[in-house]
């Protein structure tokens, strides 16, 4: 009975690895590479899956999901043999796990070393200056050739990013100290600038405030001019209208000449000859008020002799 036994748990145990190898459950995002006997047999899909025990064998389980592998800095030199470390980071997805297991034999150490040579092909082609202001030409040209070549391995390349960039440290020197120096640059030239629009704008209103005062002054003048025209005009329209005779105008040019003597200044007389004509007709209105007083002909034609003593006029310097 005991040998019995034993063969029955025997063939217990055996059939309940037969079901698990039989069997497969593979997640959601995944595929799995199935062998018959040393040969490739067929893909497994997500889900549930029946494989034949003990004949059919699981050799590869893929994701089939997007990776992000990062590759570590790799020193390339450029056009200008200067040597540069870029770090990279590849963005891939296996769409078929069956070229994925068997035309490569690391696809991820495939695609590092192609990466790497890639980059230094397509570095060697341009300076530093280019290098450091063409992130997204490098980043398309990189990613067309890997794509190419990994298509073959069942592999989609869908990004390549270039994570930095370093240049020697002297060279890192050399450009802070430039672009210190443009800045420089450029904080003088928008200095001058402000300054040049500052005077510009301070001749402006100069100019225009003298415009203006100008105007005002011109304008003040005229009216000053019109005034003045207007005031004789007035004092004309007065005379006329009032009628004045030869006497009354006499009298009024003789009142005149003393503020015509005022000031120290005025050393020299300059008589009109129209001096003559104002004494007779003021000497004729004074015979006429005074007909007693002996001094003037109250007919006016004429002068008699004074009985006041005669005096010298000085001589005029």
């Amino acid at each position: 009975m005991e040998p019995i036994i034993i063969v029955l748990i025997i063939l217990v145990v055996l059939v309940f690895i037969a079901l698990i190898k039989t069997i497969q459950v593979i997640p959601q995002a995944s595929a799995a590479i199935v062998e018959r006997f040393g040969r490739y047999t067929r893909t497994l899909n997500a889900g549930l899956n029946i494989v034949v025990p003990f004949i059919d064998s699981i050799r590869n389980r893929v994701d089939l999901r997007e990776q992000v592998v990062p590759f570590p800095p790799q020193p390339v030199i450029t056009q200008d043999n200067l040597v540069v470390n870029i770090d990279t980071v590849i963005y891939y997805q296996v769409t078929d796990a069956r070229a994925a297991t068997y035309e490569v034999s690391s696809f991820i150490q495939a695609i590092e070393q192609l990466t790497v040579t890639t980059l230094r092909n397509i570095i060697g082609g341009m300076d530093l200056e280019r290098t450091l202001t063409s992130r997204e030409e490098i980043n398309a040209a990189l990613r067309g050739v890997l794509d190419e070549a990994t298509g073959k391995w069942g592999i989609r390349v869908n990004r390549v990013e270039l994570k930095a960039i370093e240049p020697p440290t002297s060279i890192q020197d050399s450009m802070e100290k430039q672009m210190r120096a443009d800045r420089d640059k450029r904080a003088a030239i928008l200095q001058a600038e402000g300054t040049r629009q500052s005077a510009i704008l301070t001749a402006e209103g100069e100019k225009q405030s003298a415009i203006l005062r100008a105007e005002g002054e011109a304008k003040a003048a005229a009216l000053r001019a019109e005034g003045e025209a207007q005031a004789i005009r007035t004092v004309f329209e007065s005379i006329h209208a009032g009628d004045p005779d030869q006497k009354l105008l006499s009298y009024q040019y003789l009142q005149m000449l003393p503020k015509i003597a005022e000031g120290d200044a005025n050393k020299l007389w300059i008589v009109p000859s129209e001096i003559g004509d104002a004494l007779k007709g003021l000497s004729g209105a004074i015979g006429s008020f005074n007909p007693a007083g002996g001094g003037f002909n109250p007919s006016g034609g004429g002068t008699t002799k004074s009985t006041a003593p005669h005096r010298e006029q000085p001589p005029i310097d």
